[in-house]
Order: structure tokens, then C-alpha cells, then sequence
């Protein structure tokens, strides 16, 4: 029998941190497998997920730009997938091939673990209406937050406050909706390596708010260390990159793993290379 293959799909893809923190479980655990790289553009999915199951894949992550793409080839999604309108977790189940989005329980797992009792909050303020947007909205309405977007591109931000019944606004209300923001998070590219800066004021937050930035490269981001210098607590983009893996592991390779402070400083340590 050969070892099970999983994947990291996406284009541009040669960045990601994932087959590093999934090799670690493997090394670490003794699970024979391999998990990989899968640089596919968008013309080339269908021939990718044609050509699945005789490359002996049994799953894998997809990234952007596929994450709403991929779903019109996974047999079935579970409701968050489908609540979310995104999947990015694919495993292979019998004949099918099932999908779900684990950015959502890694989103709240991070803000959990890093800001306790966050969710008090009441009032969070997005930033963005991409992919990431859509998980960290839905996750935030299972806690009961009243959620507002904030896009430079104004329908998008309504298209998915409709889904989600939260509220849209123009780039240009971001200072008022600032003041009132128990929960600040950014989904944006913004503030990432080699994109524009994210120049917001923090000093608007009301103290005792929360910063969450998704961007993990730089791992401290501007917004972070603006927010930090205000004494705010803050969230970094790692912690739900490594929160999400963890149910797409297990469903691959037989065994949950941990997300540990040796798996943490692993990528940290790459990441400042």
C-alpha cells in the first residue's frame, strides 16, 4: 500500500508554510505520507482534480485563488463550506470527494487562545470582503458579534454583509467605525511583504480592544506594532494558519495532531530567514 499524498493548491503557491508545519507532523509522529506543493492556475484545475485520485492524492489544502473555484469539484461540502461559500480543506471519502472550510474554526481557535474573552466584544470591524473575509465573518457570527465590513470596493462589502447580515461601509466611514470597534480585524493583503501599507489610525480603537491581523509575512505588521505601542492586544496571521491544519491532518493521515510552541517557533524561525 503507498503512502497517502496531500497537497497545498493554489497559484502562485511556492510561499506557503503549510508543507513545512504538515512535514513536521509527519516527522514528528512517525505517519508515513508526504504532503506537497501544487502550483495549478486557474485553466488548469479541472485536469488537476481529473488526474486526483491516479496521482494517489487522499486530500489536501487549496489557497488562493482556487478557494471558490475548487468548490464545483468536491462532491459535497459540509455546511460550513457551504455557509461560507469557500472551501479549503478537500479529502477523499469513498467514491466522493467531500470539502469543508477549516479557516473558520482556525480563525477562532487563534483569537481564543491568544485574546481570551475577546468575544465580549461586541461590535468587530472587517476590513476586506475577499476569502478570508467571508470565514472570519461567518466565525464572528457564531459568537454573536455585530459585524461590520469596511471595502475599498463598496459592493463587494454589501454582497457579503447580505450574506451574512452584517453591515457595509465605504472605506472613507473606516475612522467612525473605528471608535466603536471592540474587535479590529484585517483580511486584507495590506501590510503583507511587497504590498501596500495598511495606514489606518488605531489610536481611534477604544482601549481594551482587539487587534487581529490574518497577514502572517511580516509576522509583525504594522498594524500589530502600532496596536501594540497603544497597549491593545493583539493577534497575529500565524496562529490560524497552524489552528486550520489540524482537522485536515487528521482527516489525511489517521491522527489529530497539536498546535505546540515547537511547531510555532519551527515556522517562525523560517519566516524570519
Amino acid at each position: 500500500m503507498t503512502a497517502p499524498r496531500a497537497f497545498i493548491l493554489g497559484h502562485p503557491v511556492a510561499h506557503s508554510r503549510s508543507p513545512m508545519l504538515h512535514g513536521h507532523w509527519l516527522r514528528s509522529h512517525g505517519v508515513p505520507g508526504s504532503y506537497e506543493l501544487a502550483d495549478v492556475p486557474p485553466e488548469g484545475l479541472a485536469a488537476f482534480f481529473a488526474r486526483f485520485r491516479g496521482e494517489g492524492f487522499v486530500g489536501g489544502n487549496v489557497t488562493v485563488p482556487h478557494k471558490v473555484a475548487a468548490m464545483r469539484f468536491v462532491d459535497r461540502l459540509d455546511p460550513t463550506a457551504e455557509a461560507v461559500g469557500a472551501v479549503n480543506t478537500i479529502w477523499a471519502e469513498g467514491a466522493e470527494l467531500a470539502g469543508s472550510n477549516t479557516d473558520v474554526a482556525g480563525f477562532l481557535a487563534h483569537l481564543d487562545a491568544s485574546a481570551p474573552g475577546w468575544d465580549r466584544a461586541g461590535e468587530a470591524l472587517v476590513l476586506g470582503a475577499g476569502g478570508a473575509a467571508r470565514a472570519a465573518v461567518y466565525a464572528l457570527r457564531q459568537r454573536g458579534l455585530a459585524i461590520h465590513i469596511v471595502n475599498r470596493t463598496l459592493a463587494t462589502a454589501e454582497a457579503l454583509a447580505a450574506r451574512f447580515a452584517a453591515e457595509a461601509h465605504p472605506w472613507s466611514e473606516l475612522p467612525r467605525l473605528l471608535g466603536r470597534a471592540g474587535l479590529l480585524v484585517n483580511t486584507t493583503a495590506l501590510g503583507m511583504k511587497g504590498q501596500p501599507p495598511l495606514t489606518i489610525d488605531v489610536a481611534l480603537l477604544p482601549a481594551g480592544a482587539v487587534v487581529y491581523d490574518i497577514v502572517y509575512v511580516p509576522l509583525e505588521t504594522p498594524l500589530l506594532t502600532a496596536a501594540r505601542t497603544r497597549n491593545l492586544r493583539t493577534v497575529d496571521g500565524l496562529g490560524m494558519l497552524l489552528h486550520q491544519a489540524v482537522p485536515g491532518f487528521s482527516r489525511w493521515f489517521g491522527l489529530t495532531p497539536t498546535v505546540t510552541p515547537e511547531l510555532r517557533a519551527l515556522i517562525e524561525a523560517d519566516l524570519a530567514k
